[in-house]
């Protein structure tokens, strides 16, 4: 059974940064992906980013993140990190991390797949 445990997020001024951190256990096979999604009141679930376990080139951002947060991996640790730079207003939401497993290939970590492992959720709020 694969656990994912959120770390990070918080408050911050629009144009600061945050790191939010995730780390998998019972997470046996480097077959699948991980990545942040994100959710309001009132809207639908959005894929931040993701990427897949087994070759860090294969990543996934939303357009409205790009070239503001970067994700990466810590193989050893089983740990994925999201970094977010110049935020913004809009970016405040619930950060869910997620993983997929397995999976045959970096094309299966694209956000419009079925996730199946789910943290509990960590609160991003970035004021003006």
């Amino acid at each position: 059974q694969v656990q994912l445990l959120e770390s990070g997020g918080g408050s911050v001024q629009a144009g600061g940064s945050l790191t939010l951190s995730c780390t998998a256990s019972g997470y046996t096979s480097d077959s699948g992906c991980m990545g942040w999604f994100r959710q309001t009141p009132g809207k639908e679930r959005e894929g931040v980013a993701t990427i897949y376990i087994r070759d860090s080139d294969y990543t996934f951002y939303a357009s409205s993140v790009k070239g503001r947060f970067t994700i990466s991996q810590d193989n050893g640790k089983n740990t994925v990190t999201l970094q977010m730079n110049s935020l913004k207003p809009e970016d405040t939401a619930i950060y869910y991390c997620a993983a997929r497993t397995p999976v045959r290939s970096g094309g299966y970590c694209d956000p419009g797949y079925d996730y199946n492992y789910w943290g509990q959720g960590t609160q991003v709020t970035v004021s003006s």
